[in-house]
């Protein structure tokens, strides 16, 4: 019995020795993992998510054409006598430019001028009642006819600038006939053509859909690819006021300012209108990551000290801040902006601020 008690005595001192040599090691084993998991711990920096008020806006592409623009005939087929201008000259409103051939202008001036002696004599005898009034009148008639058709040929005659602005095209020279036959590529005849250039004008095809939105007034803005550094300005100076049925669309004209003529009609331009302010959820583009391989875009959520990956739709860009749309984002989360390009779903993260 003696001995029995002295064996289980030696082995419960040697379990006691055996858990004071084990119990510091794993104290200690214990700390150096819970360092380590304080150490393994990525660092990042957050943002918490507000909701913005942005301007919602659109582009459309459109043409610059000239503000106005005129093709320059004579009312009939003729010998053109002189032309006063040629390609690229500016002009001024009431410049003569085209002279057409004048004989049967001066068949009409002498004709004019033997019946305006006649019927002064015979005005003077009517006023004496020696002329019968039918024969007064008849005179009269042809008097007043024939002085029409001066005046019309006068005008048809010269040709006279209508408005200031710089001759875009020429297609005859001196001595040659003009028949009336279609030559431009607006399939019109001319003998030169005019377009004003320090304003233009660009007809916009707008979506129905903003119809109520767009009003007359409105500030547009423009970029042409040939200044992209440059902003231009117009305003819708009128809106067409039917619906394309075959499109669903209505046209908008714009009225742009171009004082400098750094534009020119047929330039290719894009053209945004702000129509509408919204709430919206804008990040700092380097908040938003791109999936490799895929056009899938995300970001992630510090929740409890743990990295939440959250997919998300990007929208516009407004300078270095983009739009997201995503259902699993509310106003108050706290976004990670720096750190998160190693970051995986769930690890855990450390806030420096």
């Amino acid at each position: 019995m003696m001995k029995q008690i002295k064996k289980l005595n030696a082995a419960l001192i040697l379990a006691i020795a055996v858990l004071s040599a084990c119990t510091p090691k794993q104290e200690e084993s214990s700390a150096n993992q819970t360092d380590n998991s304080a150490e393994n711990k990525e660092v990042v920096r957050v943002m918490e998510l507000q909701m913005q008020t942005v301007a919602r806006s659109v582009e459309y592409p459109a043409t610059l054409e000239p503000y106005e623009e005129v093709h320059l005939v004579p009312a009939s087929p003729g010998r053109i006598e002189g032309i006063f201008a040629e390609v690229g000259d500016q002009v001024s409103s009431g410049k003569l430019l085209v002279q057409m051939d004048r004989t049967q202008l001066h068949q009409a001036e002498v004709q004019l001028k033997n019946l305006e002696v006649d019927f002064r004599r015979l005005d003077t005898l009517a006023k004496y009642g020696s002329v019968p009034q039918q024969q007064y009148d008849q005179l009269k008639t042809q008097y007043e006819v024939a002085k029409s058709n001066v005046e019309f040929l006068k005008e048809n005659t010269q040709l006279l600038a209508p408005f200031s602005g710089v001759i875009s095209g020429r297609y005859f020279e001196p001595g040659e006939m003009y028949s009336g036959a279609p030559n431009t590529q607006a399939g019109k005849a001319a003998v030169l053509s005019l377009v004003q250039i320090n304003q233009l004008k660009a007809l916009v095809p707008l979506s129905e859909k903003y119809f109520p939105q767009v009003k007359t007034g409105m500030e547009t803005k423009i970029k042409v690819d040939i200044y992209p550094d440059r902003n231009f300005t117009g305003r819708i100076e009128r809106i067409h006021p039917t619906i394309d049925a075959t499109n669903r669309t209505f046209h908008a004209e714009l009225k742009i300012s171009n004082s400098e003529r750094l534009l020119r009609p047929g330039m290719f331009a894009r053209v945004t209108l702000d129509l509408d302010k919204e709430e919206a959820i804008l990040m700092p583009s380097i908040a938003v990551l791109k999936m490799q391989g895929s056009n899938d875009r995300y970001l992630f959520v510090e929740e409890n000290g743990i990295a939440r990956r959250v997919a998300v739709t990007i929208g516009k860009r407004y300078d270095d801040s983009i739009e997201v749309f995503s259902d699993d984002l509310e106003p108050g989360d706290k976004v990670i902006i720096s750190g998160q390009a190693r970051l995986l779903d769930g690890v855990p993260v450390k806030v420096i601020q």
